[in-house]
């Protein structure tokens, strides 16, 4: 018992205390140059940083399928446009205030993951890939040819601001939707968690091991699969929403397969099967997706030498390249690497010796 509640408190005290350091940086003015575009305090730094946030927790969501479940969806982002469009929809079309309209579009959501998921997961493997990427691109079709004129089409839908509370919108209101991304975060890492400490978890990650055994001693399979999707799909709903309010409108960039891809990549980056691997490897690629546009198009690179300006002034090339380095050196990713780190300096020899 000394021991659980040494490691729970070894664990626990720096994660309070780095989010109390996160709860009040609106309120601090740390510059970190190349990081952010300003002061901690001033809007563009705090919106990026809540994108940063709203970002780790998608990437928690789909950890739950890749991660936890083993199930490689090519379709997540359907989950997540969900949010995004049914509550701007909801708002624009009727007078329904913004927790009940939330409260419509998540049982929405988990309406349409039940039924994508019931009949994905009746294949396995790059089959299942391809039924879940074959939803989200009706999904991303439906978005764009603007059915009913409900999504705006190619121009996205702003977000009718009726029915939000006045903290939430406009620039001057920043800091609160900051801490609205960050309470986000919390709540769906705790839920992450607690699934992966459930039974359910407990479950999920025998089917992930071996499907075929779960279902000699009596376990089932498929049902612990769709149970994993359906939460997973809720959390990006969740998301999505609160994506909505930070951008104050929808895009349809958002409903693409290419978006579930980068999903797909910020778990990798940060290492498969690792919760805080997801968080940051989620952070790490926003910040450099939102600032290596800004050092491609800098002068630094423009009197490069074509051989050396040409790639630097792609940002895709850039990131393309980072995620190669760190899949042929850092095999397990960023998490991986920090637990073999860790491994070699508790390898003390007297203590081996012992």
């Amino acid at each position: 018992m000394s021991h659980v509640r040494t490691r729970l408190l070894t664990l626990g005290l720096p994660a309070a205390g780095l989010l109390v350091l996160l709860a009040c940086l609106p309120l601090l003015a740390i510059p970190l140059p190349g990081v952010l575009p300003g002061y901690t305090y001033e809007p563009g730094s705090l919106q990026l940083l809540a994108l940063c946030f709203l970002t780790a927790a998608l990437a928690l969501s789909y950890h739950l399928l890749f991660g936890l479940a083993g199930l490689m969806s090519f379709g997540h982002a359907l989950y997540f446009a969900a949010g995004i469009y049914g509550l701007a929809i909801v708002l624009d079309r009727t007078d329904v205030p913004l927790l009940p309209a939330a409260a419509l579009v998540l049982v929405g959501g988990i309406a349409l993951a039940f039924v994508v998921g019931a009949v994905s997961l009746r294949v396995a493997g790059i089959s299942f890939a391809m039924v879940t990427l074959a939803f989200a691109q009706a999904g991303n079709v439906l978005v764009r040819r603007d059915q009913g004129d409900l999504t705006g089409g190619e121009e996205g839908l702003a977000l009718a601001t009726d029915g939000v509370p006045d903290a939430l919108v406009g620039v001057v209101n920043t800091r609160h939707l900051y801490w609205l991304a960050l309470a986000v975060l919390v709540a769906v890492h705790l839920v992450v968690l607690w699934i992966e400490r459930s039974r359910a978890g407990h479950m999920a990650a025998a089917v992930r091991e071996n499907e075929v055994r779960v279902r000699i001693i009596g376990g089932r399979p498929y049902l612990t699969k769709l149970v994993v999707f359906v939460l997973a799909a809720s959390l990006a709903t969740v998301v999505g929403m609160a994506y909505l309010l930070l951008q104050s409108g929808a895009s349809p960039t958002t409903s693409t397969a290419d978006f579930t891809l980068t999903l797909l990549v910020m778990v990798v980056l940060g290492g498969v099967g690792s919760r805080w691997g997801a968080v940051v490897g989620a952070v790490l690629y926003t910040l450099l997706d939102q600032r290596l546009g800004e050092l491609a198009h800098s002068a630094a690179v423009a009197g490069l030498p074509a051989v050396l300006r040409v790639p630097l002034s792609e940002p895709m090339f850039l990131l393309g390249t980072c995620f190669v380095l760190v899949v042929l050196f850092l095999p397990g990713g960023l998490a991986g690497a920090a637990e073999r780190l860790a491994a070699r300096r508790g390898r003390v020899p007297g203590k081996v010796a012992a």
